[in-house]
């Protein structure tokens, strides 16, 4: 798998990409609220688990996945659109912005 699809995400990561869109949300409304989809079916992900299990159907499993592997997904697509050059993208933190 590609590097930027495999880096795993912390809470305060997430949490510091969610603060960057609320603080440009008037710039950049359909970032906003594509990040809030991106959050929503992530938590969807995480708490699907439960019924999943509970009501005996597996075939909710696959989206479950899908949704807790989203932040990660949409991080590592934006985070290589950005390398390419094919968009910007101020809230990725590049070894050079870490110092």
């Amino acid at each position: 798998m590609p590097k930027y699809i495999t880096q795993a995400l912390s809470l305060s990561e997430l949490h510091r990409i969610k603060a960057w869109h609320a603080e440009h949300a008037l710039d950049h409304p359909v970032e906003y609220q594509l990040w809030d989809a991106v959050l929503t079916s992530w938590f969807m992900g995480w708490i699907g688990w439960l019924p999943t299990w509970v009501l005996d159907a597996w075939w909710a499993g696959a989206p479950c996945l899908l949704g807790m592997a989203a932040p990660r997904l949409y991080v590592g697509w934006r985070a290589r659109a950005h390398a390419l050059n094919r968009l910007r993208c101020d809230w990725i933190q590049t070894p050079a912005k870490l110092h």
